[in-house]
């Protein structure tokens, strides 16, 4: 086989060489850099009905930390350091609090979780699938860790309702879970109601549970997908409904739901799909 000339061997040399470093300069930031560089998500949240006093106070949404091998450890302080900083009136926590086998890393997952920013009104938070160990199967794991946050300071809502100063906070049990029992506190919710829902997995979105409720679902679960190649969507996405990738969608009978990216992950690989801290400014929907 003939040789190519050399100034064409020369470009495919150039070529070549920066194809690798850039390929390893992607992996390097895909793995090092975007898990850990967090992005404040500044969004407003109308509530339809909602209280005077509520207007205009922050609302600091954080899901999926996912304390465990994947996850450091110092770099979920320093997101609750930013989320502390961002002075929130309530925090919301929407699940998946570590990654375990059957409950191994409770312990470990407290320690962290001591440091989560609290609401200076309210801080409230529902479980997600991995919170029940592997395949969400173990009722008792969630059951520990539930209590551990509670004695945190934090209201783990389990299929209840909390009444806030006239903000209702409907805390749904994962959907993949056992203990996901949504039909009673989804019908007490009656039409007009200053209300929010928080659910880790927004599958439950399209469930035939929703009864007369009209308002805001805010979920997890997603990650974002993690990687997310340019213009083309996730290839991996935990749920069943793809649409559900991250943000804000309007659902049908005047619901809507907000996909939070997460901070933590199963694998420490981010690409175009930075880890998330959402800031909701409270409004009132309609004329005030």
């Amino acid at each position: 086989m003939p040789l190519l000339p050399l100034c064409t061997r020369r470009r495919f040399l150039r070529f070549g060489a920066a194809a690798l470093l850039s390929g390893t300069g992607l992996g390097a930031y895909s793995y090092r850099i975007e898990p850990h560089w967090v992005e404040v998500v500044r969004r407003e949240l109308p509530v339809a009905g909602l209280p005077a006093e509520w207007v205009g106070k922050v609302l600091v949404q954080l899901s999926d930390v996912h304390v465990g091998r994947a996850v450091e450890d110092d770099y979920l302080l320093e997101s609750f350091q930013l989320a502390q900083a961002l002075e929130p009136d309530v925090v919301v926590l929407t699940g998946d609090y570590m990654t375990c086998t059957r409950g191994e890393q409770i312990d470990h997952a407290l320690r962290v979780l001591e440091h989560v920013p609290h609401g200076r009104v309210a801080t409230l938070a529902v479980l997600g699938n991995h919170d029940y160990g592997t395949c969400a199967r173990y009722a008792d794991v969630a059951d520990r860790i539930g209590a551990g946050m509670k004695d945190l300071g934090m209201d783990v809502l389990r299929n209840e309702a909390r009444s806030v100063r006239g903000l209702t906070v409907v805390g749904l049990d994962d959907y993949w879970g056992p203990n996901f029992r949504p039909n009673e506190v989804l019908m007490a919710q009656g039409e007009g109601r200053s209300s929010l829902v928080l659910c880790h997995n927004p599958d439950a979105a399209d469930l035939p549970v929703w009864g007369p409720y009209r308002g805001w679902m805010l979920s997890g679960h997603t990650h974002g997908g993690q990687c997310r190649p340019p213009l083309l969507g996730p290839p991996i996405l935990p749920v069943k409904n793809r649409r559900y990738v991250a943000g804000a969608y309007d659902l049908a009978g005047g619901r809507r739901l907000y996909v939070n990216r997460g901070l933590g992950h199963l694998m420490q690989l981010r690409f175009n799909v930075r880890p998330e801290i959402t800031v909701f400014t409270l409004t009132r929907e309609g004329p005030i």
